[in-house]
């Protein structure tokens, strides 16, 4: 069982006014927008904005983030064997199937596995797209290992040369 990514929520009254300013913070376009129930969800960037009245979001408040894992079957078992509570069963949903689990120090988070075309295109053709990330100006990014002058130091002295991991 592995994690293929972890969505930060966000919680807003409307996607349409939430999405411009993620759009130009993240530097993407969303990659999944849809309803589900009485919400809509967007996915954009490492955000999952969750959009409806206050009473509709609020059922969906417990969990601190959205994890999608290649095997939900494992995971609800390794979470069973660390004395995880799954707190809504495996569900069916527009992306595949879902979970909700509260760890045994009181986290609760929900977990997702996608269908196996949104893993193929958000997940493997994501990460291809990412090999050379940009910055917010378009700049490509500094190469992984290149140095960089850091705009920080030590007590407000000289910048100091890091090491881009």
């Amino acid at each position: 069982m592995s994690i293929l990514k972890t969505y930060a929520r966000l919680w807003t009254d409307s996607l349409d006014s939430a999405l411009p300013l993620l759009t130009e913070l993240t530097g993407v376009q969303p990659d999944l927008r849809l309803a589900f129930h009485s919400v809509e969800l967007a996915a954009i960037g490492d955000f999952l904005v969750i959009a409806g009245p206050a009473d509709e979001r609020a059922k969906y408040a417990h969990a601190s983030a959205t994890v999608v894992v290649e095997d939900l079957d494992a995971l609800a078992t390794t979470l069973k064997a660390a004395d995880a509570t799954i707190t809504t069963p495996t569900t069916s949903g527009p992306t595949g199937r879902f979970l909700y689990a509260r760890h045994a120090d009181g986290a609760e988070v929900e977990y997702v596995e996608w269908v196996p075309e949104l893993v193929r295109r958000l997940i493997h053709q994501g990460s291809l797209a990412r090999t050379t990330p940009r910055t917010t100006s378009g700049k490509a990014e500094p190469e992984r290992g290149a140095a960089f002058r850091a705009p920080w130091g030590e007590r407000g002295g000289a910048h100091r040369t890091a090491r881009v991991s």
